[in-house]
């Protein structure tokens, strides 16, 4: 192993030594779940080795503070869209109802274009949702969004490319 790399081990072992059982209380302060907590701090030190931004950190707690609060965002947001999701099929009969393999596969799909939209700005989102969910055409989104067919293209264009390249192959 070349001495970057231990050295990158070491700073990154340090870190979690020194500052995981803060962030995990803090955690645990926020959610009022011990386990979700534990989990969470686990994945942001996943992330934080995952980038490799040990060796850069100047103030700890903040970024990992940061990271958590990030990871906590995106979990939630989870939550809400497979709520929403299981409501939405528990209106449907049950003779049309999707078996559970494809309801799992759909709530895949459902995350991974969550994810992709996430780096969107909010109007370009939209855009994007409106034009997909709804189906509606430029000058409809315009008029919903108070921006001109012109801005609407370039936000779908915009946001197609960024969702095309953010899902997996």
């Amino acid at each position: 192993m070349p001495a970057a790399e231990i050295t990158q081990h070491q700073e990154l072992h340090a870190l979690y030594r020194s500052h995981f059982g803060w962030l995990q209380g803090w955690l645990r302060h926020k959610l009022g779940n011990a386990f979700e907590a534990s989990d969470l701090a686990q994945d942001t030190f996943i992330s934080v080795l995952t980038a490799g931004h040990a060796p850069q950190i100047r103030e700890a707690r903040p970024f990992l503070a940061t990271i958590a609060r990030r990871l906590v965002a995106h979990r939630y947001r989870r939550q809400v869209l497979e709520e929403a999701y299981l409501a939405a099929l528990a209106c449907l009969p049950p003779e049309v109802a999707p078996p559970p393999e494809a309801r799992l596969l759909a709530l895949e799909a459902l995350q991974e274009i969550d994810a992709a939209l996430d780096g969107l700005p909010p109007p370009v989102r939209q855009a994007f949702l409106l034009a997909q969910l709804e189906g509606l055409s430029y000058a409809d989104i315009a008029e919903r969004l108070g921006v001109s067919s012109s801005s609407v293209k370039q936000y779908l264009t915009r946001a197609n490319r960024h969702v095309f390249f953010a899902l997996p192959a």
